[in-house]
């Protein structure tokens, strides 16, 4: 489940091998969009930068439950698809809306700046959270989560293949869940109240 879904086999066989080695079994209080990975050994922080140039650990929001998706703001489909989701789970949630963090990490800082990243996510919603790093440490964060992303030619520019689950955070900062591209707001809000409430 890439983007434009162009290497299905590679992200199932992929996610496939991360369930066997973390252990897991699916959770039957989660909804069945959304693969219980807890227990993974991996994914387990990250070092970034917001668009002012702080740095931010995925550590820092303990206590809230923690929504990253790794993408690009020029992406055409899944990215504005996952964020649009993101920001309807947020108002679906109500009063606990501003316990769920969006975190939106880019695969091409070549071209997303901090000042494209604040105006991509704020666009979406003003909570949300665009992170970037060098080219380097965008390699090690995305292979320590084990993200795929590679850079395609198209004519005179260039788009990104990626991966286009998104992952959940419990309030105690374990990573619990990786949420399919095409789970719908409903599910994907059930999960984050589960996951709120069991804190």
């Amino acid at each position: 489940m890439l983007r434009r879904l162009r290497h299905p086999f590679f992200l199932a066989a992929f996610l496939g091998l991360s369930l066997l080695l973390a252990g897991c079994q699916q959770n039957q209080s989660f909804s069945p969009s959304a693969i219980d990975i807890t227990g993974a050994e991996y994914g387990k922080n990250f070092k970034l930068n917001d668009p002012d140039g702080k740095p931010v650990a995925l550590s820092d929001f303990h206590g809230k439950a923690v929504l990253v998706f790794f993408g690009f703001t020029q992406c055409p489909d899944v990215c504005p698809t996952a964020l649009s989701r993101a920001a309807e789970v947020r108002k679906s949630l109500g009063k606990d809306g501003d316990r769920l963090q969006v975190i939106f990490v880019t695969v091409d800082p070549e071209r997303d700046t901090p000042q494209v990243l604040k105006s991509y996510t704020a666009a979406f919603d003003p909570g949300f959270l665009g992170l970037s790093t060098d080219l380097e440490n965008t390699r090690k964060t995305a292979d320590a989560f084990r993200v795929y992303y590679a850079k395609v030619p198209t004519g005179s520019s260039y788009t990104m293949d990626h991966t286009a689950i998104s992952y959940l955070y419990d309030p105690a900062g374990k990573l619990r869940l990786a949420v399919r591209p095409e789970a719908s707001v409903a599910d994907v809000t059930q999960d984050v109240r589960t996951l709120l409430q069991s804190s």
